[in-house]
């Protein structure tokens, strides 16, 4: 029997989830997912795709069209210096990404350092390789990122790889190219491995860029970089991503679990991600000027709407704002859980019917937050807002 599988945990999302179909006119601002609709090339191309009958098999990992353009998206948008088309995989969304890059990579008993917090998902893959995940802290101080010497003192010889999630979900927090410098360093010291969770890469305020730790010298030797469409092209529930594997072996490996799991992901999504990277790009930067106006739309209404009860610094990028509950509030909800941030998040959804997640759910770190997503559209947030003052 697979017992090691009782130990992967479901999100918590997953019983947040459960809780808003019970909610009458809910605001959610639980899920990971934009209001914005797909864009109009990639409904082009997908109806394009039928029309062709492209609803065969297709290769197992990735139509060439499709591989071609995330090659030259790769070297030209992310500065990694890929071989070519046969080092790229086109995966059944993130969570499918993670999955291959662990079982392909870990050995039952490697040690994974992760952000805590991080997207549970995260953790689960990990558990899933029969691997063990180590969380290193990430300060709200210091812009939820990491002090790197702390990171390195984690470092066991059981110590296989480190996530990173640049722009992070759930905090918001970006990493600085001197933390990605140390951590080159470091790395290629201990001879470790890096998973870098991208899929936020588009998603990024205030002036910052994205870097990503694969274009540093040597560095895309020892990194999986990870990416998704859903979130730069609003494309979540057509559940589509890629990753990129330099080293031959752990390659030939990601493609074994990539054809047992799903022969060849969706033919007609994938020729659907062709239109989205062809077609006009201002699409992003539309978005992206969007999400920052509903930024800081919510995180400047936040605490009055809420009695000070609710605080938070505008993220520097993804879309989420990590929420500081007020330590001193009591929910006035009987039997309320004795978790801080479980208890907030019950009498949100319960009273004020607003979706969000539980920071616990994300780490021993998040105690005493909540994730609430800003990435819905502005009545809906607005909506929120109002439905908190009134009930908080």
């Amino acid at each position: 029997m697979a017992q090691f599988l009782d130990n992967v945990p479901f999100s918590g999302i997953v019983r947040i989830r459960d809780m808003m179909y019970s909610v009458d006119k809910p605001f959610r601002l639980d899920q990971g997912d934009v209001s914005f609709d797909a864009p109009d090339s990639v409904k082009e191309a997908l109806r394009k795709g039928i029309a062709d009958n492209r609803t065969h098999y297709v290769q197992t990992t990735g139509i060439p069209p499709l591989l071609d353009l995330l090659v030259e998206k790769m070297r030209t948008k992310n500065d990694i210096p890929i071989g070519g088309a046969g080092e790229v995989m086109v995966t059944n969304g993130g969570i499918h990404g993670q999955y291959i890059a662990c079982l392909a990579l870990l050995e039952p008993g490697d040690e994974v350092l992760v952000p805590n917090p991080c997207w549970p998902p995260t953790i689960s893959n990990i558990l899933a390789a029969q691997a063990v995940p180590v969380g290193f802290p990430v300060y709200e101080a210091n812009g939820w990122r990491p002090d790197m010497d702390e990171l390195a003192r984690l470092i066991t010889p059981k110590t296989k790889a480190i996530v990173v999630n640049t722009p992070s979900n759930p905090t918001g927090g970006v990493f600085t190219r001197e933390d990605l410098d140390a951590l080159a360093a470091l790395v290629t010291e201990r001879n470790l491995w890096v998973f870098s969770d991208e899929a936020y890469e588009d998603v990024l305020f205030d002036g910052r860029k994205h870097l990503s730790i694969a274009s540093w010298p040597g560095l895309y030797d020892r990194t999986i970089p990870l990416y998704t469409f859903s979130k730069t092209y609003a494309m979540t529930g057509l559940r589509l991503g890629y990753l990129a594997i330099k080293d031959p072996k752990t390659r030939e490996r990601a493609r074994k679990v990539i054809f047992c799991t799903t022969s060849n992901v969706s033919s007609l999504i994938q020729y659907g991600a062709v239109g989205a990277l062809q077609g006009s790009q201002d699409v992003v930067e539309q978005f992206r000027t969007e999400l920052l106006a509903r930024r800081d739309l919510f995180c400047q209404k936040l605490p009055a709407a809420s009695k000070g009860v609710l605080t938070v610094e505008p993220p520097a990028g993804a879309f989420y704002a990590f929420v500081k509950i007020d330590p001193a509030w009591k929910s006035p909800l009987p039997d309320a859980s004795e978790s801080l941030s479980w208890a907030m998040a019950e009498f949100l959804i319960k009273r004020a019917r607003i979706g969000c997640v539980p920071g616990v759910d994300f780490g021993s770190r998040g105690e005493g937050y909540l994730r609430l997503c800003f990435a819905r559209d502005r009545k809906e947030l607005e909506g929120a807002l109002e439905s908190m003052a009134a009930n908080l």
